[in-house]
């Protein structure tokens, strides 16, 4: 394979060409809905019962017969006797959700009305139905509750809760294998002083706790030394995740082995994206798993981690994509970028200012947590002026 990117794929292109080529898990389990918070329902829900299952007063008053409030205003009341129970002449005191008395059609609202002794002034008029909520006004009995697909929520938790359903059958959480790739890697475990030329193998937990936080359950694999023997032996080791995920290895370096073994194993379908950090990205297929292949410099690989390994992961589990959150803020600096790529310009907020940190540098992984976010710079654009106002991309 040619070790030069003669060819650079525009990152929507890259994006859609590779989910395309993502089939999303199909494994399911019956779990508690305690449980459920975030995960994705794999079938519908059918509601078991009416909500409410009874006529229930909407309000705090008095429960009466329609007809017996015509005419009824502040200026020409009408006197009905408390009771309880409701017939012509008669209303009963109820509050919110409270059975409505069996012959009652409204609720008079209390605030219309004055007390005097066991006598009540009413001085509204009532249509039928006011104020009364009906047998499964807010959920019909065996309607679909929720659609397959669903991403549940705690409020959704709640509704299922109120209907007595305490288990739902979700997708699996898909598993991700992450391997880390280089002769400079040392593993975390090791206690000392790295020796010169040598770092600490910390993409991996990055990457893992990411996977955790969009869903997946990350399975990390030992450092695998840059030799193409290794790294298909490793690959060949994980292909029962769902997701792959090889930090490293990925340019255009002799020592860059990792897409070449990709596409020995199965298909490349993208290698070199327009994208800035993160231009060496390599993504492709291996026995129908889909692998991401982002750089080993930090901050590079968290930017192809952004725009390629989240959208991937939410495909794999069957979860829509997660819009970013966005927030408007003024550049206290000019942003300058390189035409033909989608570049991630780092940024410090300080309210509604935004200030630009390591616009460029893709090594630099402490530039990143100093930062609340970025601003995210078209492929047609060269940059941004001092004083504009742009789009801030949260990290978190």
């Amino acid at each position: 394979m040619d070790r030069i990117f003669r060819e650079r794929m525009p990152v929507g292109q890259a994006k859609e060409k590779f989910l395309a080529a993502i089939t999303p898990i199909t494994r399911a389990e019956e779990i508690s809905i305690q449980a459920c918070p975030g995960r994705v329902l794999a079938t519908h829900i059918i509601a078991p019962r009416n909500v409410p299952h009874f006529r229930r007063s909407a309000m705090d008053g008095y429960a009466m017969k329609a007809t017996d409030t015509l005419g009824a205003s502040p200026l020409n009341p009408v006197m009905l006797q408390l009771s309880d129970v409701v017939e012509e002449g008669t209303c009963a005191r109820v509050g919110t959700g409270q059975p409505m008395p069996e012959d009652a059609d409204a609720v008079m609202m209390i605030e219309d009305t004055m007390s005097m002794g066991d006598m009540i002034e009413i001085r509204a008029q009532l249509h039928p139905g006011k104020n009364v909520g009906n047998i499964g006004e807010d959920i019909h009995k065996n309607e679909i509750l929720f659609n397959k697909g669903q991403l549940l929520r705690a409020c959704d938790i709640g509704v299922l809760a109120s209907l007595g359903i305490r288990e739902a059958r979700v997708y699996c959480k898909p598993l991700v294998a992450i391997i880390p790739v280089g002769d400079d890697l040392i593993p975390l475990s090791y206690t000392e002083l790295p020796p010169a030329g040598k770092t600490l193998e910390s993409n991996s937990l990055m990457i893992g706790l990411y996977v955790e936080q969009w869903g997946g359950i990350p399975r990390y694999h030992n450092i695998v030394p840059v030799d193409d023997a290794q790294i298909e032996q490793a690959i060949k080791a994980n292909l029962d995740a769902d997701l792959l995920v090889v930090s490293g290895g990925t340019s255009v370096g002799e020592k860059d082995l990792v897409p070449e073994v990709v596409a020995s194993l199965g298909e490349l379908l993208v290698h070199g994206v327009g994208l800035s950090p993160g231009k060496p990205t390599a993504l492709g297929r291996v026995n129908n798993k889909p692998v991401v292949c982002m750089p080993g410099y930090p901050a590079a690989g968290l930017v192809a981690l952004f725009v390629f390994g989240r959208p991937a992961l939410r495909k794999v589990a069957n979860a829509p994509d997660v819009p970013d959150v966005i927030v408007k803020a003024q550049l206290s600096s000019k942003i300058t970028s390189r035409e033909g790529y989608l570049s991630y310009a780092r940024v410090i907020l300080d309210g509604s200012i935004a200030h630009p940190l390591m616009t460029a540098g893709a090594g630099i992984l402490s530039s990143i947590a100093r930062s609340q976010g970025f601003v995210i710079i078209p492929e047609h654009v060269e940059g941004y002026e001092k004083a504009s106002e742009v789009d801030v991309v949260l990290i978190e």
